[in-house]
């Protein structure tokens, strides 16, 4: 089952620079590997694109390809403008959108 996470500092100074750091269990599957049991290769299923916002804003954009590692972590920062809600969304090969959000209150 895949689970989604997102760190934010709680609080920051408008203008402060903060890092927000993700982590999603997924078997993030190449679609390359054999499996012998069954013949043939076992079918992709990666998450191909994740998106983050802040207040309904989008701040980051990413697309991954099949060589990034199963439960992939991603860290990056923006700028603290307004207290808010800072939302990550995976979006997999079949269709499924995993969302996880984080507060962060600005002074």
């Amino acid at each position: 089952m895949e689970q989604a996470r997102v760190s934010v500092p709680k609080t920051a100074r408008k203008g402060e620079i903060i890092q927000v750091k993700t982590l999603i269990s997924h078997p993030m599957e190449s679609g390359q590997r054999q499996d012998a049991a069954r013949g043939g290769v076992i079918p992709r299923k990666i998450i191909p694109q994740f998106v983050c916002t802040y207040n309904g804003e989008e701040v980051f954009r990413a697309a991954w390809y099949p060589a990034i590692a199963a439960n992939p972590y991603m860290a990056f920062y923006l700028v603290a403008t307004e207290s808010g809600v800072v939302e990550c969304r995976w979006t997999d090969d079949d269709g499924v959108v995993y969302t996880q959000s984080a507060t962060i209150t600005v002074s």
